[in-house]
């Protein structure tokens, strides 16, 4: 198999000036645009992510939890990850079957007893879940999140693993795990680890070292989930997972394991920037174009920023630019610094990298008020993980570029009416 090339599977890439300039026209600005042929070729990849005894993928919804991607993915035959019991419902209404789901969440949900009892799969975070999951449903399976030790990621803030992450049971404190599960005779099926957003296969080999050893200290394991985190490179010189060799160099330890052990453990991995990253684009126009004098900046205002993408705040993140212009004309470049349309100074789109903070010059081609301008690396975590509302700016629509060409509307875009909805307007009536 080839080695998958997350640059090439590229929605901001593949896109013509002329569909840019088409969808803006019929669609507005901004809005996020969503490739169904690269949300399917990484599926495909996700899906031949290399196992010994059997493998599900589950898509970690909260990258893009709009229904029409939760639809495609599960047409292919993957299942969910769920963060919070409002994203399993949303995942329900979505046409997901509750037995796919999985709950793994920071906050246990008021009513996860009825969402177990739908058939949603229960991943205990901490202590005290496992033991309200064992006091409502004593003699029942679930799987445990632990904390194997060890994190990876760019940042502390992609990393979900380790001394410094809350995510998880720390692993030092399997013994009371057993004590809660024999005390109320639940059966732990499952071991879920995760330790960040990373490439290095080294870092997943030790992963799954610790993880395997977890394994062997509890007999009814029989399935163990090396969550998702896998690294997806957005701009040139950044390096992609590359799920061929981690899996490979997994595989053979899962291998050695049942030959030692007499246990075919079956594999869960759980993507969401892997699956979507660079199958959306940000298509924003550009409302200004500004300077601060020789010694200052050249600015490109856009008509989008932190109320569609955060990471760049958040990270420092990057994402690649390009300018399309409204009509054609001669090219040339200019350096720019590229802010968002938020009352806020730190919505900025070229930081520097991994520092939120630092501002960075971009070279793009000249640009002219009413030009757009695309945000690529746009499909995980930027819709979702946006500043909602921020200035009373209400939520972009989002399409899908199908493989036919066509573009549907997968989102509406919010109306004011919409944002004002759960307001008591009347109070001094």
């Amino acid at each position: 198999m080839t080695t998958f090339n997350a640059l090439q599977n590229n929605v901001f890439h593949s896109m013509t000036d002329a569909q840019v300039r088409d969808i803006a026209g019929k669609h507005g600005t901004p809005v996020l645009v969503y490739s169904e042929d690269c949300l399917k070729r990484s599926a495909d990849e996700a899906l031949a992510f290399p196992n010994a005894f059997g493998l599900t993928v589950r898509y970690a919804m909260k990258a893009i939890p709009t229904a029409a991607v939760l639809q495609l993915f599960n047409r292919k035959g993957i299942h969910i990850d769920a963060s919070s019991g409002y994203e399993v419902e949303r995942a329900i209404i979505a046409g997901i079957a509750p037995e796919q789901i999985q709950l793994t969440s920071q906050e246990l949900p008021e009513n996860f007893a009825e969402l177990v009892e739908k058939g949603v799969s229960f991943n205990a975070c901490s202590l005290s879940q496992l033991e309200a999951f064992a006091q409502r449903f004593p003699g029942a399976e679930c799987s445990v999140r632990l904390n194997p030790g060890i994190g990876s990621g760019h940042n502390n803030r992609t990393n979900v693993g380790g001394p410094a992450s809350s995510f998880g049971i720390w692993f030092e404190y399997l013994p009371k795990v057993l004590e809660i599960a024999a005390t109320n005779n639940v059966k732990i099926t499952g071991i879920h680890t995760h330790i960040g957003s990373g490439s290095d296969p080294e870092v997943w080999v030790k992963a799954a070292h610790l993880a395997l050893d977890l394994v062997r200290q509890i007999d009814t394991v029989h399935t163990l989930s090396l969550g998702g985190g896998y690294k997806v490179a957005r701009i040139e010189g950044e390096k992609t997972a590359d799920l061929q060799n981690i899996g490979g160099r997994v595989k053979e330890l899962f291998v050695e394991f049942n030959e030692k052990h007499n246990r075919q453990i079956h594999l869960e991995v759980e993507p969401g920037s892997y699956l979507v990253t660079n199958a959306g684009t940000i298509l924003s126009r550009i409302m200004d174009v500004i300077d601060t004098g020789d010694k200052g900046f050249n600015f490109i205002k856009i008509n989008s920023g932190m109320t569609d993408i955060l990471r760049v705040s958040l990270y420092g993140a990057q994402h690649p630019l390009k300018v399309v212009t409204r009509e054609e004309k001669p090219a040339s470049k200019t350096n720019y610094v590229v802010v968002g349309h938020c009352c806020e100074s730190g919505d900025i789109i070229t930081s520097q990298p991994g520092d939120p903070e630092g501002i960075k010059e971009v070279e793009l081609e000249t640009a002219a008020i009413n030009d757009y301008l695309l945000i690529g690396g746009a499909g995980a975590y930027c819709a979702s993980m946006a500043s909602k509302n921020y200035n009373s700016f209400p939520e972009s629509p989002e399409v899908m570029l199908m493989s036919n060409g066509d573009v549907k509307v997968i989102k509406q875009k919010q109306t004011l009416q919409q944002v004002l909805t759960n307001e008591v307007t009347n109070l001094f009536d």
